[in-house]
């Protein structure tokens, strides 16, 4: 005889099934009364309920992203804030125009400028740099 061979005298007795036809009885896993016993039941976080009140920034992505403003200045008024017709941020930094020299200053076409002036390190339109290089002046 070998063990898998071996039967036992009774066979086994089903244990007796209580309640709403599942394996716990009445309260099936659930305790006792209150909001966890109910079906469905969700407790949110409480912190949720905190973050829903804080107001939407409305179009803020990243607040500790540096926003930097473009300065723009008119082929107009170059006559004005050229000193010897040269125009640089340096020398607009001078006359007040820009307060950094990190900032960004673009010089964008009204008309035709007056004389010829040389503009270094500062981005032009398309129409500025023709204006500015047709009037003799240089663009680096």
């Amino acid at each position: 005889m070998q063990i898998h061979e071996l039967k036992p005298k009774h066979a086994l007795r089903k244990e007796k099934r209580i309640g709403r036809g599942g394996k716990r009885g009445t309260t099936s896993g659930g305790g006792q009364k209150g909001q966890k016993s109910r079906a469905g039941h969700k407790i949110r976080p409480a912190g949720r309920d905190m973050i829903q009140r804080l107001p939407k920034l409305r179009g803020v992505k990243n607040p500790l992203k540096k926003r930097m403003q473009t300065i723009i200045i008119h082929t107009s008024q170059l006559e004005s804030t050229a000193e010897n017709k040269a125009i640089s941020p340096k020398i607009l930094k001078e006359k007040g125009i820009i307060k950094k020299d990190s900032d960004l200053v673009k010089i964008l076409f009204d008309k035709e400028p007056g004389a010829a002036f040389a503009v270094t390190g500062l981005r032009l339109s398309e129409k500025a740099k023709a204006a500015i290089l047709k009037a003799g002046g240089t663009v680096a």
